[in-house]
Formats: C-alpha cells, structure tokens, sequence
C-alpha cells in the first residue's frame, strides 16, 4: 500500500497535517480482520450458497486486502506530526477506550470498506454502521458490561456529543452507533462551523490598539469564568479576541441581535455553539446585550440558556449595559472598557484604514482624519467599514483619503431607527453662513469643542465623576424665532461630520399619563447609538418648569419633568434644546446644561450682512437695490429676511428681470402682515406706496 503523509480537507479544499487517527484506524482494521476470522471459523457452512446475499467469503477477503480509501481516494494510513485525537481527549475527558469506540464508529466515514465489513459483521448487509454490541466486540469488550456504560447518555461520548446512539426502540446491544458530520469533518481538518450556527456568527478581528496590561486582565478573567466587558465607548470585542489569541484560543462570536430574532432556537443553538466552542477549543464572544430581547424574563431566558450551556468554556459578554443577577445563575466578573485616547483612536484608524487600502496606497493623515471624526463613537465594525467606504471613495477619486470621504462614510453607519422618531436632516451649511454676535459664535464653537474631546475630558480624566452621569454634552440655544438656532445647531452638526435630527413634538407628547416617558426613552435611547446631534425645537414644551401640586394633571407633568431632568443627566450623546422664552425652562435643567447660547435680534449690520447672505451672488440685482435701507428700516430677524429674500426671488423671477427694490420692498410687506405687523410710513419711507400696493 501507498503511505500519503497529507489530507485534503475537501470542504475548506485546504491541506491539514493529521495526526495518529490513521494509525489507530489501522488498528481497527486489525480488529475487523480478527472478528471476521472469527466469524468464519465459528461458520459452520461458510460456503452456504445463501451467504452470497451477504457477503460471500471470498468477497471478504478481497475488501480486507484491498487498498484503503480515505475522502481523497487514498491510502491514509501513514501517521503524521500533531495530535488531534489526543487534543480531542483533552478537550472532552476522553479514555483511550473511548477513543478506540469512537475510531470504530467514525471508520465507515473514513473507509467506504468499513460499511460492507460491518455489514458482514452484523450479519445484515442493510447495518452499514456499528452496533453498540459490534464496538464492543472489536474492541475486545464482549464480557465487560461495565464498558456499556461508556456508551451511555451521561457517559463522555454521548454527553459531549462526539457519538450518537440512534435506534432507541432496539435493544440495547443491537442500537446502531453514527458520529455526527461535524466530528468527522473536524478530525480531518475542517474549519467551517456547524451549518445550524449559519447566520448567527460574527467575525471580529481583535483590537491591534489594546493595552496588554488590558488583554492579560481579560484573560485572567476568562480562566475563572464568566466576563462581562462593559463598553464605556471601547473596542470591547476586539479586546475579549485580544484576550483569547493570547491564550491560544479561537473566538466563536455570536451575534445578539441575530439570536434575538429566533428565541425559541436559543436552547438548541446554545448546545451547538458549546460544542462548537469545545470541539475546536474556541472561546465565546456574546453581544451586544443590548440587542437581546428588551422584556426580562425573555432576555433572562435567552441569557441562562447561553450561559448554562456555554459553562467551563471562556465566555466574554459585551454591551453598554449593567449585569442583571436574574440574567444568569452565574456572576460575571466585570471590566469596563473605555473609549480610547486620541491617540490610540488615530492608531485604530490607521491600522483600519491600511487594511481597507491592501494594497499600500496612500490613505493620507491618520491623525487628521481621526481628528475630523473625534466626535463619533464607533464600534470595531462600524469603524472598519466606514474605513472601507473611505478608501473606495478616495480610490475612485484617485486621491488620498480626505476627512470628508471619512465623515461621509461614517455618517452612513448610522441606524434608521432615529429616523422614525426625529427628522433626520444632512447639514449643509458652514461657519461662513452664521451671521452672529462674536459672543454668540464662540458659544457654538466651545459646543463643537465638548463633543470632539469628551471622550478625553470626560472619560480618561474622569471631570464628571459620579452620580450616574454620562458624557452627553447637552447645549440650550435662547432666543426669539428666526434668530437662527436651527440653522446653527445644523453648523455645529456639520463641524462634527454629524446628521443633525430634529425631534417631532408633536410626537413625543401623549396625553396618556407614562407615553412621553416612554417616547422619549424611545428617542433618547436610539440617539445614544446614533453618531448625531439631536435637537429639541421649542423645548419648553417639554422641558417646562416644575408647579406646586393642585392636580393630578400638575402631578403627571411634574413626574415628566423629573424623569426629564434624571435622562439627561445620563445621556451620552449630543443634545440641543432651543427655546423662545429662557425663562420657561426649569432651573434644574439649566444647571445641567453646558453650553448656554443666546440668540438676540440682529442689528443694523448684522441685518444688513443678512441680507447680503440670503440674497446670494447667483441673484440678478437691479441697480435700484438698497440693501443698507431694508437693513436700516426693517427689524426683522434672520429667518424673516431669508423668507423675504425667497419671496423676492420669485417675483423677480416672474419677470424674467433683475431683482428690483420694488420686488423686495412688496416681499417684506407680505412678511410683515404675515408676522401681523403694521406696514408704517416710519420704517418703509419712500417705498410705502410699494408696500401697500403689495
């Protein structure tokens, strides 16, 4: 015979260095061969004509002496280095005996010969498998009862799921031995996971930036037991990879939210990820928690099932939230992950940015380009594939990458879930469009300041300690309307790389007593996984001040104001109230707001550079044109002028002519009456025949 020293793993079509499973499989053989003379001389007609419908001796002999087959067509009895067998021992308790009862059973999925052999065997060419009672005979147990028990429910084999004992109605003896696909596929090499985990595993690639004093922490906590990596903004599953390669141990990640959308699965698929993880010695990656179901006693379920099963392999649950006791039998250890420094982030894009490039080209300033995404918190895959995104984009341009390829693209990670709660709004305007008082201004810039180092400021050096608080940076923008609070909390957005949300009132406030909380929870809660600044127009409706008690009715709203006041204290994002009217917000909510920007009415020259701004440079303008006399006479704020300056527009173009002062005087008219203000000789002067003829 032929001595191949190599299996080709058909299924990953990869060549695997096996270890003594041929040798002992030849082992086996010699068995079989035994048994079979044993048989024949025990055959007191071995040459019955009737044997033929069997297995006529000679037909015996010749499937013993031929060649062996393995899955490549084969002979694979030559032993190679490595130890398969022996690590599968380890892994699952196993004695040599078991190991030997397992070689019987797996040898038909190895050598086509064995099935017909053990047919002669059983005496019934149909029972192409061995028997319980034909494992035992080949392995020299025919009187040892107590080697029964090997095979039994709770016996190494069967409860580890390495053989299957099928035909329960036969007796005991006579019930046919399988080794499950899996285990075969394993012992020759293959990688691919069980087909019944299909859909529910996640690849993640451990976090090149994590800290060793941090990955020898997390692996120290997995030899003991349950890890719970709680995410302050961190890469906590790149850090639970981390912490497995360091102890040699492969991850099996599986996907919450994907187990969360078949819960009735979970208890089966907990047995197939245990034996996943334990077959090929994996370590567990489970979350985002978050993603598991909200209600409890379902989320305790889907939670006790997993760790039940998965109880003595290394398994690492990540997610923003707290561990309930009730969630699991077991307590975890728990290790806060936090959010990077500024200079690992830029290490993280880097690294993420040259692998999306592959090829080595150019992908321009790493810490420019983190500098341009400072704001965003991103997991390791909506990193990974906004990186990717980048370079595709800066790769058509045939340019390095540029930070608005990088906030484009990181701005497309966001969920949809916002968008049924808030209207979602891309920003489109810039510093240059503010037209603001100096004082005003910086107030904007020091918000856009606190939501690109927060993480930084609020998280490493820890300046808001305590009490429950998160590292949310929550603004109030005061003034009358139309003074441009919308328009500058959409500049911020856009100064940050961000999406700028508005919050519909009209659907948060329920007169049913306990639906604002919960629709605010709703909105509070999915901003808090979206990289956006959320706005709250006209915030006094909700955030109103506090009354004495005369009512049920003062009572429910002051129970709204409380909740109000606790969930902004512990939001982790970007929030900005505007409000008409300061005074109408309850003192309690200024004190947590760190940002105050007051928008007054524009003067003469910011009227004026107003008007200028809306009117544009695209707009045709007659020579009769007075901008310093609209700005002089008409008080009026931003957005009146940007309405005015519309309205003019589209007068003049109806013309077909140059915007003319005529146009634009009868364009403020209509706004005044709009605003129901009086069109007065005083403010129009020479143009009041305009005015009223408007």
């Amino acid at each position: 015979m032929s001595h191949p020293a190599e299996v080709i793993d058909a299924a990953a079509d990869t060549v695997v260095e096996q270890d003594d499973l041929w040798v002992r499989l030849r082992a086996v053989e010699e068995r079989v061969r035994r048994a079979v003379a044993v048989r024949r001389a025990a055959d007191p007609d071995p040459d019955d004509p009737y044997r033929g419908q069997y297995l006529a001796p000679d037909a015996v002999d010749r499937l013993l002496d031929g060649p062996a087959q393995d899955p490549a067509g084969r002979t694979p009895w030559q032993p190679v280095a490595g130890s398969v067998l022996g690590t599968l021992a380890a892994r699952f308790d196993l004695s040599d005996l078991d190991l030997d009862l397992l070689l019987v059973a797996l040898a038909p999925d190895l050598d086509a010969r064995f099935e017909r052999l053990y047919g002669y065997l059983n005496d019934d060419l149909t029972r192409r498998r061995p028997t319980v009672g034909l494992a035992l005979e080949l392995c020299g147990l025919t009187r040892a009862t107590s080697a029964r028990f090997r095979l039994a429910p709770g016996a190494p084999l069967i409860a580890g799921g390495l053989l299957e004992v099928t035909e329960p109605e036969r007796p005991p003896l006579s019930r046919v031995l399988v080794v499950p696909d899996r285990v075969t596929g394993h012992l020759l090499g293959s990688t691919r996971p069980d087909p019944r985990l299909a859909g529910l595993l996640g690849e993640v690639r451990a976090d090149p930036t994590a800290e060793d004093a941090d990955v020898r922490r997390a692996a120290l906590a997995a030899a003991t037991g349950l890890v719970q990596l709680r995410s302050r903004g961190g890469d906590a599953e790149g850090l639970a990879v981390a912490a497995l390669d360091a102890v040699g141990r492969r991850p099996l990640v599986l996907d919450a939210a994907a187990l969360a959308r078949r819960p009735a699965d979970v208890p089966d698929l907990a047995r197939v990820a245990a034996f996943e993880a334990r077959l090929t010695g994996a370590g567990v990656v489970l979350g985002p928690l978050d993603a598991l179901p909200g209600q409890p006693a379902e989320r305790a379920r889907v939670l006790g099932a997993l760790c039940t099963a998965l109880r003595g392999i290394p398994l690492f649950t990540h997610g923003t939230l707290g561990w309930d006791p009730a969630w699991a039998a077991d307590t975890p250890v728990v290790l806060t992950v936090p959010a990077p420094s500024p200079a690992r982030q830029a290490a993280r894009w880097r690294h993420a940015l040259d692998l999306a490039a592959g090829d080595g080209s150019p992908v321009g300033d790493a810490d420019q380009l983190a500098r341009a995404v400072a704001a965003h918190r991103l997991d390791a895959g909506q990193l990974r594939r906004a990186a990717d995104v980048a370079v595709r984009t800066a790769r058509l341009a045939d340019r390095p990458v540029h930070p608005d390829d990088l906030r484009t693209a990181v701005r497309a990670q966001n969920g949809a879930g916002l968008d049924r709660l808030a209207r979602r709004i891309e920003p489109g305007v810039g510093w240059d469009d503010l037209v603001l008082p100096p004082t005003t201004h910086r107030r904007l810039r020091e918000l856009a300041l606190r939501a690109r180092h927060r993480e930084q400021v609020l998280g490493q050096w820890g300046m808001r300690p305590g009490g429950g608080r998160g590292r949310g940076v929550i603004a109030l923008f005061a003034g009358e309307s139309g003074t441009g609070k919308t328009m500058s909390a959409e500049v911020v957005a856009a100064d940050l790389g961000m999406d700028l949300y508005v919050v519909d009132l009209s659907t948060v406030v329920d007169k049913y007593v306990g639906e604002t909380e919960k629709n605010l929870e709703r909105i509070f809660t999915e901003a808090s996984a979206v990289n956006a600044v959320l706005l709250f127009d006209e915030a006094d409706a909700i955030f109103g001040k506090r009354s004495e008690v005369k009512s049920a009715h003062d009572r429910h709203a002051n129970i709204e104001s409380a909740y109000l006041l606790q969930r902004m204290e512990s939001f982790d994002g970007i929030a900005v109230l505007t409000t008409n009217l300061r005074a109408n917000l309850d003192e309690a909510f200024t004190r947590r707001l760190d940002v105050v920007a007051d928008f007054p009415v524009p003067d003469a020259g910011h009227r004026l550079a107003l008007w200028e701004r809306c009117l544009g440079d695209r707009l045709p303008r007659a020579a009769d044109l007075d901008l310093a006399f609209c700005a002089d006479h008409f008080e009026l704020a931003g957005g009146s002028i940007r309405a005015c300056a519309v309205t003019a527009a589209y007068l003049a173009a109806e013309t077909g002519e140059p915007l003319t002062m005529r146009q634009l005087v009868t364009a403020v008219a209509q706004e005044y009456r709009k605003l129901g203000r009086l069109v007065l000789e005083g403010e129009f002067g020479p143009y009041l025949a305009d005015a009223h003829g408007a």
